[in-house]
């Protein structure tokens, strides 16, 4: 399986550009007012009409409502609805079968115990996410930089599609892909030069590192 390299928390048409024409299989847009990169649904209409055809589009939503989703869903157009908050797997479940979308839950990492959830998350979703743990006193689920240990992924049964998140970078990406074994990447602050803006060339960097990883893992 190819590996899936996502751009996630894109908000201007430029650096979105970038990550497409850079590569990009997912490019992830944020609807989290807390978060520097929480886009309005006028800007997630003019980006979605932009990526469409030419990546996934994610929106990545932290305990939506019904009615919020329904606005996102009509504003972006995605494929794929990104769960980033203490969605139950009941919850997963009735956002599936509401929106009849992909399904993507995040999943806090720290240590092992964080895994306790995955068999009924998995049960639902159409892929997870594993993301380092949020500090207790952050206002946000992601976008901070963290890095968990990845080695906590090791040996995973998982039949779901996975990705990894968290502190990834064009430095680190490899090893995270080698470590984990997981099937895509998914960086935001990582590619940024302040929380919020995207820096186009490291976006190209990052996937590019993604990549070559990709490609010695074939041989």
């Amino acid at each position: 399986m190819p590996l899936i390299v996502k751009i996630c928390g894109l908000s201007t048409p430029e650096t979105l550009d970038v990550a497409l024409q850079a590569g990009a299989d997912m490019v992830g847009f944020v609807f989290f007012p807390a978060s520097p990169r929480h886009l309005s649904l006028q800007t997630a209409r003019k980006l979605g009409k932009q990526a469409k055809g030419r990546a996934s589009k994610v929106a990545l939503t932290v305990d939506a409502d019904d009615a919020t989703l329904a606005n996102i869903v009509e504003a972006l157009q995605p494929d794929i609805l990104q769960l980033h908050g203490k969605e139950t797997a009941a919850r997963l479940r009735d956002i599936r079968q509401t929106f009849g979308l992909e399904v993507m839950m995040a999943i806090a990492v720290e240590t092992s115990a964080d895994l306790a959830p995955l068999p009924g998350y998995a049960a639902v979703a159409d892929r997870i996410l594993f993301d380092a743990r949020a500090p207790k006193e952050a206002t946000r689920p992601g976008g901070l930089g963290a890095v968990f240990d990845w080695h906590v992924l090791q040996n995973l049964d998982l039949k779901l599609p996975f990705m990894v998140s968290g502190g990834l970078h064009a430095g680190n990406v490899a090893e995270a892909i080698r470590v984990t074994g997981a099937g895509g990447v998914d960086v935001s602050s990582g590619v940024e030069r302040t929380p919020g803006v995207k820096d186009p060339e490291m976006i190209r960097k990052f996937i590019r590192a993604a990549r070559a990883t990709e490609e010695l893992m074939v041989r």
